[in-house]
């Protein structure tokens, strides 16, 4: 039976951390981000699928190609973040499932039979991939800034031209300036939120 991990550790990946708006003039490295991807690839996903993509936006030049597509509240803080993550997801992922999930390969061909499907899979397992991407960066000592508030359209003609991999969401990524937010918000407790029958 495996051991609860410590208090500590839970308080570093969710009770105490926080969505950050600002950010300490500190660099994320090239190691420290192959160390998160690293981390979060080995989540759960629909037939192993790994359908996410992951563009790691660090350089002043790709900020300003983002820049047009980020809503207004989102600009300043996403063009000081170290790094800004692009969370998408990739049309053709079914065309890796012979290496990932290489015991069905029928697999393969139920999604690329089915588009849509095999766009509500990807969005959705991105969707996971980009959770664990937040908690792997947390685990590692990074902070996070998760955010919508973009256009998908303009984002996706500037960064995924041909159309086969679309974006889901974005997350900048770094180490949080803690004098950038207020008291932090609640949270629904359980019985607002769940129900076990």
């Amino acid at each position: 039976m495996k051991n609860p991990i410590s208090e500590e550790a839970l308080a570093q990946i969710f009770l105490e951390a926080r969505t950050y708006n600002g950010w300490l003039d500190k660099p994320v490295t090239d190691e420290q981000l192959r160390q998160v991807y690293n981390l979060m690839k080995w989540g759960p996903t629909s037939a192993n699928s790994s359908p996410a993509r992951f563009v790691f936006i660090r350089s002043q030049a790709g900020k300003e190609r983002l820049r047009p597509a980020l809503s207004a509240g989102n600009v300043d803080k996403t063009m000081v973040a170290p790094v800004t993550v692009i969370v998408a997801y990739d049309l053709q992922f079914h065309e890796k499932l012979l290496q990932l999930f290489p015991h069905k390969p029928a697999m393969r061909d139920l999604f690329a039979s089915n588009a849509p499907l095999g766009e509500e899979t990807a969005r959705r397992n991105s969707s996971l991939q980009g959770a664990y991407l937040i908690i792997a960066a947390r685990a590692l000592g990074l902070d996070c800034g998760p955010m919508s508030g973009f256009d998908n359209a303009k984002l996706d003609a500037e960064f995924f031209p041909g159309g086969g991999v679309k974006s889901n969401f974005l997350c900048n990524i770094g180490y949080g300036d803690p004098s950038t937010f207020s008291a932090r918000l609640p949270r629904l407790d359980f019985d607002d939120a769940c129900t076990i029958l």
